[in-house]
C-alpha cells in the first residue's frame, strides 16, 4: 500500500492564454492532480461588486461555461441588467451579463459576510462540479496601476475602458509590499507532492509577475525539487490574445519569446528550468539557451481543445509526468 500523498501539477495562471492552458492541463490530468494559483492584481470593485476577471476566466473555462466568442464571460448571455443600468445614466463601460453578476453578487455577498477570498473561490469552483483547486494569489488587496502617456491608470479602466490605447511606461501592482501569500499554495510549495509547476502563456507583466512578486512566491518557487516550464505567450512576434505584444512594443522591448524568456530570467534569476516556444520560433532557440533556459519546440497556439491537450501532454512529458 502506497501511503504517499499523490503527485501535483502547480499552473501560475492569469487571463485567457492561461486559463486555455490550465483547461488542457485539467483534461488530461488525473481529477485533484492540478493546483491553479491565480492572479488577482486585476480585481477591482465595480457596482459595489468584487470582480476577480482572471479567477472567473479560469472557473469558467475549466467549467466549460466560457463565452469562447467573446472570449470572456459565460457563454448564452442576457445583459438585461446592464441595458436597464444604461438607461439610468450608470456606468457600463464593464459589461457584466446577467449570468455573470450572479457570480459576483455572491462573491461579494460571501466576502461581506466574513468570508476570505480563497474559501469564497474555492465554494465556487466546487459548486461549479470543479475538481482542480483553484487558488487566489493572495487574500489581501493588490491592484495593477498602469503608467502611461495619459497617467496612472487603474488596469481595468486601461484594459476595458481605454481598450488598451494609452501608450504605457510600466506598472505598479500596489499593496503588493504588504500582501502575504495564499497559505494553501506555500503549503503545497513546501510540501514533496509537487511534481511540476507551469507559468501558463499569460502576460508576464501584468498576470505572471504580480504572482511572482508576492512575498515568498519566488523563493518557495526557486526550493522545490521540480522542473519550472514556462510557455511563451508571444509567438511569431505577435500575442495570441491581450496586449502583451503592445506593451512590450512601448517598454521599448522586441516583441519576441526571446525577450520574454530574458524578463523571466532578468527578474526571476534561476527560476526556469524550460522555456516553451512555437515552431515559428524555432530560430530563436539557440539565444534563448545562451541565458541559460533549456528550450523546447512545439506548437502552442490553442484554438481548439485537442490544441490544450497536446500542449498540456508536452509539458507534462518534460516534466516525466504521465497523464
Amino acid at each position: 500500500m502506497n501511503d504517499s500523498p499523490a503527485r501535483k501539477i502547480l499552473a501560475l495562471s492569469g487571463g485567457v492564454g492561461g486559463a486555455k492552458l490550465a483547461l488542457g492541463l485539467s483534461s488530461v490530468l488525473p481529477p485533484d492532480a492540478l493546483d491553479v494559483v491565480v492572479n488577482t492584481a486585476d480585481d477591482f470593485t465595480h457596482l459595489g461588486l468584487h470582480i476577480s476577471p482572471d479567477i472567473d476566466t479560469l472557473l469558467y473555462t475549466l467549467s466549460g461555461q466560457n463565452n469562447q466568442e467573446l472570449g470572456w464571460g459565460l457563454a448564452g448571455e442576457s445583459w438585461q441588467a446592464m441595458d436597464a443600468l444604461e438607461n439610468l445614466g450608470g456606468e457600463t463601460w464593464f459589461r457584466l451579463g446577467d449570468r455573470d453578476l450572479a457570480t459576483h453578487l455572491w462573491r461579494s455577498q460571501a466576502l461581506a459576510g466574513g468570508l476570505g477570498l480563497a474559501q469564497v473561490t474555492n465554494e465556487l469552483a466546487t459548486r461549479m462540479g470543479l475538481s482542480t483547486a483553484v487558488h487566489p494569489m493572495t487574500e489581501d488587496s493588490v491592484r495593477t496601476a498602469v503608467h502611461s502617456d495619459e497617467g496612472e491608470l487603474p488596469f481595468q479602466e486601461y484594459f476595458v475602458r481605454r481598450q488598451c490605447q494609452p501608450c504605457v511606461s510600466g506598472f505598479e501592482f500596489k499593496g503588493i509590499e504588504a500582501a502575504k501569500p495564499n497559505p494553501a499554495v506555500m503549503r503545497l510549495l513546501r510540501s514533496e507532492q509537487v511534481a511540476g509547476v507551469v507559468i501558463c502563456p499569460s502576460n508576464p507583466f501584468v498576470s505572471v509577475d504580480p504572482i511572482l512578486r508576492i512575498e515568498g512566491m519566488y523563493h518557495a518557487l526557486l526550493a522545490v525539487d521540480a522542473p519550472i516550464i514556462a510557455v511563451s505567450p508571444i509567438v511569431a512576434g505577435m500575442a495570441i490574445k491581450g496586449p502583451a505584444a503592445k506593451m512590450m512594443a512601448e517598454l521599448g522591448m522586441p516583441v519576441t519569446a526571446l525577450a520574454v524568456a530574458e524578463h523571466y530570467a532578468e527578474q526571476y534569476p534561476g527560476l526556469l528550468n524550460t522555456f516553451v516556444i512555437d515552431q515559428s520560433d524555432a530560430t530563436l532557440a539557440s539565444d534563448i539557451r545562451s541565458i541559460g533556459i533549456d528550450v523546447a519546440i512545439t506548437p502552442t497556439i490553442m484554438k481548439t481543445l485537442q490544441d490544450k491537450q497536446q500542449l498540456a501532454r508536452f509539458t507534462l512529458g518534460m516534466m516525466e509526468f504521465q497523464a
